[in-house]
């Protein structure tokens, strides 16, 4: 109950300072790159729920619903300020809708894209689905683009054996850190 009232209080008070920023960024989004301002992606919830959530748009219109790292070649789908979004990870701002709703936390197991199916099977297989999918989480700060999927999951059930609003807290210092530090961001 504490976790879900901080979530809720933490988003409104990030959409409440980032007003400003977020409608700064919608601008330039619509202004760099035919399109809609934000892209809504089908991610893998809570016990395996789909629900949509919504990121700055960073790729062009008609990219492969794929994890970036699959894609062949991600910096030719990148919109003119797409890798300056995805490097200070100014794209992620619209997840706090999500969390207001309670579709995600600030923190947990990054939500995987409805088709990383060996992601989700590896997930579930260690219960880790019971989490609800954060803004960061433990993976992230251990690695984010740069670990393979059974490391992930590593970290993931870590994280769901350890959890706790202080180990929340340490990691949403570390994620703070990481981003202004622009770590482990591949594209």
């Amino acid at each position: 109950m504490i976790k879900r009232i901080f979530d809720v209080l933490m988003a409104l008070l990030g959409i409440t300072i980032l007003a400003i920023p977020i409608l700064v960024i919608a601008v330039l989004v619509r202004i760099t790159s035919p399109g809609p301002v934000l892209f809504w992606s089908a991610r893998v919830g809570q016990y395996n729920r789909l629900f949509q959530m919504p990121k700055f748009r960073s790729m062009r219109v008609g990219t492969p619903a794929v994890a970036t790292h699959l894609l062949k070649d991600p910096q030719s789908f990148l919109t003119p300020i797409g890798s300056f979004l995805r490097r200070t990870s100014l794209d992620e701002i619209p997840q706090l809708w999500c969390i207001l709703i309670g579709h995600m936390s600030l923190v947990g197991p990054r939500p995987a894209l409805f088709n990383q199916d060996d992601l989700i099977l590896l997930r579930t297989e260690k219960g880790i689905d019971c989490l609800r999918p954060g803004l960061t989480g433990w993976a992230q700060i251990n690695g984010r683009d740069d670990l393979a999927v059974p490391e992930k999951v590593h970290f993931d059930e870590e994280y769901l054996m350890n959890q706790s609003f202080a180990f929340d807290l340490r990691i949403l210092v570390r994620t703070a850190l990481g981003v202004l530090a622009r770590r482990n961001v591949a594209h």
